[in-house]
C-alpha cells in the first residue's frame, strides 16, 4: 500500500517559518488547530478563516497539547516541567511532581473517557533550547496516569529510554507508546484498574541520521497507527504490519486529525505546518 491508497491528495504546506513545531490538536468547538513551537516558546492557533495566530506566549516551551471534555486546552510544558490547563481563571498546574520530585518534562498527552490524563515524561525539556537546562530528578522516564481529581499522578510504566508519542484505542484496552531512542513502537494491554501488561514491541523503525525518529502518533477509526518516523509518517496495522508510508518534505514530529469530518491530517514538521486530506477518518478523542 502506498500513500496514494491512504490519501485524497498531496501534502499541503499551510504555513512555514517556525523553529520546531509539535503537538497539534484540533478544537472541534472553535474549529481551529492549536500547535506548539517549542524553541519559540509559543502556542499557535490556526484556522482557515484567520490563518496562523499566536495563542499563548510564553508557553513554557510547550510540546504536546490536547483538549479535555470541557473544551480546555492541556499542555505539556517542558520548562515548567508540568501538565497545565487553561481555564476561566487562566493557566493552572495539573501535575508537576511524582513522589515529591519534579517531573522530567511532560511530552505528549491523551485524555481517556473517564477523564484520566495519560502522559509521557522523557528528558528532552531538560536540554538547553527546549526548556532547560535542568537536572533529572526522577529515576526513570515514565508513562503516567493522573486520575480525575488527583493531585499527583501514578506511574504506569518505567522501562523506557525515551517514551514519547502515545495513543489509546477506541475501546481503551490497548495503549500504544513509542520510544524515540529505542526507535520502536510498543503496545500495552490496559486492565480495568489501569494496570498495564504486555508492552511488547510492535514495530522496529530503521535508523538513519537526519531522516527522523518515532515521535508523535495517532490512530484512525480502524485503530491503525499513524506514527511519525524516518522519512515521514508510517501507517501500521494493529498487528504491526506496515500498511504504507507518507513521505514528508521535512522531518515530521507530530500529527493529529482535524476538520469537520476528522479526515484532515495535520502534521507539524520542523519549520512547517502541513495538511493532508485522507480517505479514512481519524480517532480524535484526546
Amino acid at each position: 500500500m502506498q500513500a496514494s491508497d491512504l490519501t485524497a491528495g498531496s501534502v499541503e504546506r499551510i504555513s512555514t517559518g517556525f523553529q520546531f513545531t509539535e503537538g497539534p490538536v484540533w478544537d472541534r468547538a472553535r474549529r481551529c488547530l492549536y500547535f506548539s513551537d517549542i524553541p519559540a516558546d509559543t502556542i499557535y492557533r490556526y484556522s482557515d478563516a484567520k490563518g496562523v495566530e499566536v495563542h499563548r506566549k510564553p508557553s513554557h516551551f510547550s510540546n504536546g497539547l490536547t483538549i479535555d471534555d470541557q473544551g480546555r486546552l492541556l499542555a505539556c510544558e517542558h520548562q515548567a516541567r508540568r501538565v497545565s490547563r487553561e481555564g476561566a481563571g487562566g493557566v493552572e498546574t495539573v501535575a508537576d511532581r511524582y513522589q515529591g520530585k519534579r517531573l522530567n518534562s511532560p511530552n505528549d498527552i491523551v485524555v481517556a473517557r473517564d477523564g484520566s490524563l495519560i502522559f509521557t515524561d522523557p528528558h528532552y525539556g531538560l536540554m538547553s533550547g527546549l526548556g532547560g537546562p535542568g537536572e533529572q530528578e526522577q529515576p526513570h522516564r515514565g508513562v503516567y496516569r493522573l486520575a480525575p481529581g488527583a493531585s499527583e499522578p501514578t506511574l504506569l510504566a518505567s522501562d523506557f529510554q525515551t517514551p514519547n508519542g502515545l495513543a489509546l484505542t477506541k475501546d481503551e484496552r490497548r495503549l500504544y507508546v513509542d520510544d524515540t531512542i529505542g526507535s520502536h513502537l510498543r503496545a500495552f494491554d490496559v486492565g480495568d484498574d489501569w494496570a498495564l501488561s504486555g508492552g511488547g514491541v510492535v514495530l522496529e523503525f530503521p535508523q538513519e541520521e537526519g531522516a527522523g525518529v518515532p515521535d508523535g502518533l495517532k490512530l484512525d477509526v480502524n485503530d491503525n497507527v499513524y506514527c511519525t518516523g524516518p522519512w515521514g509518517v508510517w501507517v501500521i496495522s494493529p498487528s504491526g504490519a506496515v500498511l504504507g508510508r507518507i513521505r514528508m518534505p521535512e522531518v515530521t514530529a507530530n500529527l493529529n486529525w482535524g476538520g469537520d469530518d476528522a479526515r484532515a491530517l495535520y502534521l507539524t514538521a520542523s519549520t512547517g505546518l502541513y495538511r493532508l486530506h485522507c480517505l479514512t477518518g481519524g480517532y480524535t478523542r484526546g
